[in-house]
């Protein structure tokens, strides 16, 4: 049987999109899998009922509300391929299986490239972060480090000292003009121009950075900005258009987070430049509710799907 909407990616936007559409009663297929960014982190935190709560038990609680509607399946696998077919939207999986919708959700998310740099993916998510809202409290009162990724990393050393005494290190390569330098300053931040190349200590606790000169600098924690990639090739093959954000390329959606092609909506980290479970969540509430509109409004013909009582 077709479905209404296929959302693909099951973290915080994709089933806070599933949970609208099926709320509507209507005809929902979740792929996903199993590969959350979040992942990594022992704990979610700043998302208002749920701060503290290790990310994997928030997803296994929100997918078995979602499930316990009757109008939603659910497909643990991974999607390859998805193109405009019949009027609507055609994903196929890994395993060959194909599923047609009239509509298709993206919350696909995307991946993270850590710099270069010796001990960086053995203390990902514990004491190598990237966002001090959802991590800085846990690591407040520590020496804390920056190591620059972008031209945008000044802005983040700048936002670091509110959680500890803190060091910019700009990698000999993101130098901050003279009003970011002054900025720093007047935080209290050090800035050192020598690049990190180890990270010290026995992982994923950390105890301190080695220099290219060799010098040690104490730290117990240090902040990065990755550069991020989209985890699925599903958006591009539909010819959706991207734009530039901070750490790398998001999906172009409007208000409704319609992509700029026909059917196909796209929300969380993947179709956005600030990433975070609430921001996702959020995100994935309007896309369902968009997708749902768009069934009602758009498609009259698809719209009038009933539900046995």
């Amino acid at each position: 049987m077709p479905h209404d909407v296929i959302i693909v990616g099951a973290s915080y936007a994709g089933l806070s999109a599933a949970m609208q559409l099926a709320r509507a009663r209507r005809r929902v297929l979740i792929v996903d899998a199993g590969l959350p960014r979040n992942r990594f982190a022992h704990a979610a935190h700043g998302f208002l009922g749920q701060d503290g709560r290790a990310p994997y038990e928030i997803l296994r609680d929100a997918a078995r509300q979602v499930a316990a509607y009757p109008t939603v399946e659910w497909v643990r696998g991974e999607a390859v391929e998805a193109r405009k077919d019949d009027g609507g939207l055609t994903v196929a999986l890994a395993d060959g299986r194909e599923e047609w919708a009239a509509r298709l959700v993206l919350a696909t998310g995307v991946r993270d490239e850590l710099p270069p740099i010796a001990g960086m993916h053995e203390r990902w998510g514990a004491t190598v972060l990237h966002c001090p809202y959802c991590h800085g409290y846990e690591v407040r009162d520590r020496a804390l480090g920056v190591i620059a990724g972008s031209v945008h990393s000044p802005h983040q050393a700048a936002l670091i000292p509110d959680w500890g005494p803190t060091t910019y290190f700009t990698q000999g390569t993101f130098e901050p003009d003279a009003e970011q330098a002054a900025h720093l300053a007047a935080r209290g931040v050090t800035i050192e121009r020598t690049p990190v190349v180890e990270l010290l200590g026995r992982a994923p606790e950390l105890e301190a950075v080695r220099l290219a000169d060799g010098r040690v600098v104490p730290v117990q924690a240090v902040f990065t900005a990755p550069r991020t990639y989209m985890a699925s090739p599903l958006a591009e093959q539909l010819g959706c258009e991207f734009e530039e954000g901070m750490s790398g390329p998001h999906i172009r959606v409007d208000a409704t987070k319609l992509t700029t092609v026909a059917g196909v909506y796209a929300a969380g980290d993947a179709a956005s430049g600030m990433h975070n479970a609430t921001l996702a969540s959020a995100a994935g509430v309007m896309a369902g509710l968009g997708a749902h509109r768009s069934l009602v409004f758009e498609m009259p013909a698809i719209a009038a799907v009933a539900v046995a009582a």
